[in-house]
């Protein structure tokens, strides 16, 4: 079996005062905090939620 291909977010902008759905997307990526970083899969779901809020995040190949 292939090792599934992740990406490397972290958040760079503040989600307070932004919309509720992007908040949603920012919690449902595993992201708290200012300057937090997670590792999730690159998968559909996750990457539709990273292109919502793509101007919060920093996002890397790992």
């Amino acid at each position: 079996m292939a090792k599934q291909k992740q990406i490397k977010l972290t958040l760079v902008k503040s989600k307070h005062g932004r919309l509720k759905n992007h908040r949603a997307s920012v919690a449902g990526l595993g992201l708290r905090r200012m300057h937090q970083t997670v590792v999730v899969a690159d998968t559909p779901e996750n990457r539709g939620m990273v292109n919502q809020v793509s101007y919060l995040l920093k996002v890397e190949d790992v």
